[in-house]
């Protein structure tokens, strides 16, 4: 691949942050509040997770790792989000049956949106996702790749150590506290707009 490990750890750190920060401004417009999303720390690992395995199996929108003598640049696109849209499909449905499982709590339900596939999934939420990693992927990815692979390869492979070290250790923490309390693991929250 044309990044190291540490690099693209890095910028799965960013994208987890990311993830925690969209989610929280979808919170604020939706329930009038922003809340720790069940982590102790700012990152929502999976997201992070999420665009490393869109990059191993799928590259960027530019650089098409199936489909890659396709010279018109909206089909590849197009391409990049259909790939987009069934891993979304399949990574929200798997994901949720798992943590109702373990932690027997509904960590979300798309039951009330029209066109769900399954309370887990649904045509408009996996549309969107889709588009925003395509986006992400096509537009943004490109240029913080560069950004970070200007950091010195020592200082590069400590600050993505660091920061898998808290988001791996958050991770279990967290969801270990959700296992074994079977609810939310809810530290803080704020309410922006006063409640009904």
């Amino acid at each position: 691949m044309k990044y190291t490990y540490y690099q693209l750890g890095i910028m799965a750190a960013v994208v987890s942050f990311l993830g925690f920060v969209v989610e929280n401004i979808w919170l604020a417009m939706t329930k009038g509040y922003i809340n720790n999303r069940n982590m102790n720390a700012p990152f929502l690992l999976g997201y992070g997770l999420l665009i490393l395995f869109m990059y191993a199996v799928f590259g960027t929108p530019a650089a098409l790792r199936m489909f890659a003598k396709e010279k018109v640049r909206w089909k590849r696109y197009l391409v990049y989000f259909l790939c987009s849209f069934a891993v979304v499909c399949v990574g929200e449905i798997v994901l949720g049956i798992v943590v109702e499982a373990l932690c027997h709590i509904e960590y979300w339900n798309y039951s009330n949106i029209p066109m769900h596939i399954t309370k887990y999934t649904s045509i408009p939420t996996s549309t969107a996702f889709a588009a925003m990693i395509t986006i992400l992927m096509g537009n943004v990815f490109p240029v913080l790749m560069d950004w970070i692979c200007r950091i010195n390869t020592q200082w590069a492979k400590i600050i993505c150590a660091v920061l898998w070290i808290v988001m791996v250790a958050d991770f279990f923490i967290s969801f270990g506290h959700m296992i074994k309390a079977k609810n939310f693991y809810l530290k803080w929250k704020i309410f922006l707009r006063a409640k009904k």
